[in-house]
């Protein structure tokens, strides 16, 4: 029996640990080399591992399950997972690529494994950019619940920014640096969590620790030792860019 590597991300333990049950029960040949709780770590394992199959959830924080697949290999295999019936689009029902609707049911799960199994003996790895940029513009047009305002603490003063002013967000310890152009201040919202309340059409997230507004980005460059580097517009500080988000730069 050939082996199987796959991939899981989903941000929820329970939904996380009975889906990769459930998985390595109905597919034997299964090996899981990699379960993941949010997008970025799914994005990094992604890349460390190349799996033949990778069952993504939709929305994760930091990055969607969306973005995680673009950065699958032309060998690997993707089903996505929703809790969102909206998203399950005829481009899913074709047989490009499947879906599994929360909560998951073992039958649904068999279905979408025997459909991955018979495009691994086809060996048939369909192309699936343009459903992800369907499923993409379906989520933007469903999200409503990007911040407009950011209420962080300098001293014993608290101060009330519009997200329109903001050029960067940057994880330090247990706070997060706020960053505009005039002034800067702090906040205690996890970054995961903030990541999820921001537009990600004006917010990429480039670095484990650094959200930056793309039209605040000047350029990109390689550093003596081949790292990516990010400059602000009118700012002196240089952010770092991790191997993971190099992608988001090609072509700029």
């Amino acid at each position: 029996m050939t082996t199987i590597k796959v991939l899981i991300a989903e941000d929820e333990q329970p939904q996380r640990q009975a889906l990769q049950e459930m998985l390595q029960s109905l597919m034997p040949e299964a090996n899981v080399v990699a379960v993941c709780e949010d997008g970025l770590s799914a994005l990094e394992a992604m890349q460390q591992y190349q799996p033949d199959l990778a069952v993504l959830d939709i929305r994760m924080p930091g990055l969607s399950g969306l973005e995680v697949a673009r950065s699958a290999g032309v060998n690997t295999q993707v089903v996505f997972t929703t809790a969102y019936d909206e998203y399950a689009v005829k481009a899913f029902e074709a047989g490009a690529v499947d879906y599994l609707l929360k909560p998951i049911k073992p039958e649904r799960l068999q279905q979408a494994v025997n459909r991955v199994r018979e495009r691994f003996q086809a060996k048939a790895a369909p192309d699936i950019s343009n459903i992800i940029d369907a499923l993409e513009t379906k989520l933007r047009g469903a999200s409503n619940k990007s911040i407009k305002w950011v209420t962080a603490s300098v001293g014993d003063t608290v101060k009330m920014f519009s997200i329109d002013d903001v050029l960067f967000f940057q994880a330090q310890d247990k706070y997060i640096r706020v960053v505009t152009n005039m002034d800067e201040a702090i906040i205690r919202t996890p970054l995961k969590e903030l990541i999820a309340s921001l537009d990600p059409d004006i917010f990429w997230q480039v670095h484990r620790s650094v959200v930056v507004r793309v039209s605040a980005i000047d350029r990109v460059r390689k550093d003596e030792f081949g790292h990516y580097e990010l400059h602000i517009k009118d700012r002196k500080e240089i952010l770092p860019i991790s191997s993971a988000f190099q992608s988001r730069f090609r072509g700029m």
